[in-house]
């Protein structure tokens, strides 16, 4: 059993993570009072906010921890798996939740780090239809993959992605270029520069554009909406690529 992290934004890719975790046989769990990780407010330097949204997701995540009824919190934004992973580290003078803020750090798992598990009971079933190609014989999109700096560098998970999706059938490849790199979404900075984060942003799409994908993915949200402002090329979460893979072909 696995609890999963919400995505409000774009609802979507709640609802494939859910399906595709249920094709591995985990089940799912969204305590309807967490919320937002505290991320946004910790970015406009509110942190006594974001203290307050972290405690309360500690609070409503915590019934099912200590109960030994979840496996793992998994994150499907990177952004906020960063932060939740943070947790012990922010709540380590907080006396009422120093502990509970440590186990829930502890337990928090970026939604890539189940993949290696994922390999071999998918395989089968993206075999079966048609991974390679769809109904007509036509090669299923070419994916370019953009690792969020929340997932690369923040919680220090590379090639995961891009490994475990080639394992499963897929083709997907990193920018030549310069992957390293932000996007120019971080957080709240392409609300607070929109210069700066466009020039970003149009430099990362330009390096992307040298795979000649069909669609773009990535793992975090932010950089799944700023991206996609720029181009007129699908970009999703990598999860959504997956679960449209694993339905059955028409």
């Amino acid at each position: 059993m696995r609890k999963l992290k919400h995505a409000s934004m774009m609802p979507n890719i709640n609802t494939a993570t859910a399906r595709v975790l249920n094709a591995c046989g985990i089940e799912t769990v969204v305590p309807p009072a967490a919320g937002c990780c505290g991320a946004v407010k910790f970015h406009l330097n509110d942190q006594v906010g974001g203290l307050d949204h972290m405690r309360r997701n500690i609070d409503a995540w915590w019934p099912w921890v200590e109960s030994g009824e979840v496996e793992a919190i998994v994150m499907n934004a990177s952004g906020c798996g960063v932060m939740v992973k943070d947790y012990g580290h922010v709540l380590a003078d907080d006396p009422a939740y120093a502990s509970k803020a440590e186990r829930i750090s502890a337990l928090t798992k970026d939604l890539s780090e189940l993949l290696p598990d994922w390999v071999a009971p998918l395989r089968a079933r993206l075999r079966k239809n048609s991974v390679a190609s769809d109904a007509s014989g036509a090669a299923l999109p070419v994916l370019a993959y953009h690792p969020p700096c929340t997932l690369q560098h923040g919680q220090q998970l590379r090639g995961g992605v891009e490994q475990h999706l080639s394992q499963l059938g897929f083709s997907i490849a990193v920018a030549q270029n310069e992957s390293h790199l932000c996007c120019g979404s971080a957080g709240t900075y392409s609300v607070l520069n929109p210069g700066l984060s466009k020039q970003l942003r149009d430099r990362k799409l330009g390096n992307l554009s040298q795979i000649a994908a069909d669609t773009i993915v990535s793992a975090n949200v932010g950089c799944i909406s700023h991206l996609q402002s720029g181009t007129g090329v699908p970009v999703k979460h990598w999860i959504e690529v997956l679960d449209a893979a694993l339905q059955p072909q028409p």
